[in-house]
């Protein structure tokens, strides 16, 4: 558990509040790229299993914008799930 401590300076508190939506934000969007990495891998045939592919890379490749991943990790991700769409009905 992180011990909350109230900060006594009004720009630490601006920062506390702005870290806090932050992490929402970022743990909001993590979850998503985690849900569409799963729709990808559970998709039946390897039409929706691109197009879930397709979003999946859009959706992540935004999230690198945002600084919530490294460029490393989605395309990382990308990669092995493109092989794993592959292999689909092959």
């Amino acid at each position: 558990n992180i011990k909350r401590v109230m900060p006594n300076k009004t720009a630490a508190k601006k920062f506390m509040i702005k870290s806090e939506i932050q992490r929402q934000r970022n743990k909001a969007i993590k979850t998503k790229v985690r849900n569409l990495a799963k729709a990808t891998t559970l998709a039946a045939g390897k039409e929706e299993g691109m197009k879930a592919l397709k979003e999946f890379e859009k959706y992540g490749m935004s999230s690198v914008s945002k600084g919530v991943f490294h460029i490393n990790t989605i395309a990382r991700k990308i990669s092995r799930l493109y092989a794993r769409v592959k292999q689909l009905n092959a």
